[in-house]
């Protein structure tokens, strides 16, 4: 185990060789996210370790500023240092829109191998909400923000209802929840249909594919057309800065 002697310093930058687990707190299960090899993070300082647990280090992901943890000797073993994270691509809407099938692809993709709902999830076959969106358009050089509520910070708002979705186009993203917050996110496939990834309390566990017809009776889809809050367009790739919480 890493010793506070030890630990990678705070200031330094890491690349990922493997893929790594990331969490929500300095202790505990609590998965934030997966963090994708070849991702960079920077070291912001150590957290006190308890008897016998993992040395955790609070980072900040390069790509899209999300702070989390991570264990030191996991970061030791599956990452490298480095001078300074690779230069982000600054792409403006153009750009994403001629992108745009490839995320849809991937999405598309997605939904047709096994997988389950994980909260935390974005390396797949399991992926939460927000994780699949950012997955999606991540590996089509595309970054967006981490989590739901970010993401619909982040894009452009597009008037949305339920039944009505003209001004929509494919590759939109539809955001679910309450009048005080965004919990879930959406891709928006054409015609009001979305894919997604829900959990088992809403009854499905994993991805699939709803849309925003009032007729339509399905309970999952009338679940989260009850909860619709907006819908927003990406206009350009996120530049790594911190976001406000």
């Amino acid at each position: 185990m890493a010793t506070l002697g030890t630990l990678p310093a705070p200031g330094r930058i890491w690349t990922l060789t493997q893929p790594l687990p990331a969490y929500s707190r300095p202790q505990g299960p609590g998965l934030a996210t997966e963090i994708h090899a070849g991702r960079s993070l920077r070291v912001l300082g150590a957290a006190p370790a308890a008897a016998g647990a993992e040395t955790r280090l609070r980072v900040r992901l390069h790509e899209d500023g999300y702070p989390c943890w991570v264990d030191a000797v996991a970061l030791e073993r599956h990452g490298q240092p480095v001078p300074s994270p690779p230069p982000l691509p600054r792409l403006e809407r153009d750009r994403i829109a001629s992108r745009l099938e490839a995320v849809l692809a991937f999405a598309e993709a997605a939904r047709h191998r096994p997988n389950r709902y994980l909260w935390g999830g974005t390396l797949g076959p399991d992926f939460d909400c927000s994780g699949l969106v950012q997955t999606a358009f991540a590996q089509a050089g595309i970054w967006l923000p981490r989590d739901a509520y970010l993401q619909e910070r982040f894009c452009r708002p597009v008037a949305v209802a339920s039944g009505v979705t003209s001004l929509l186009l494919p590759g939109d993203l539809l955001f679910f929840g309450t009048l005080r917050r965004c919990t879930h996110v959406a891709l928006h496939l054409g015609g009001g249909r979305y894919l997604h990834s829900s959990g088992r309390q809403h009854g499905r566990d994993g991805i699939g594919v709803d849309d925003l017809n009032p007729r339509n009776r399905d309970p999952v889809a009338c679940h989260y057309r009850a909860e619709l809050r907006g819908a927003g367009r990406v206009m350009h790739s996120h530049d790594g800065s911190p976001l406000p919480p």
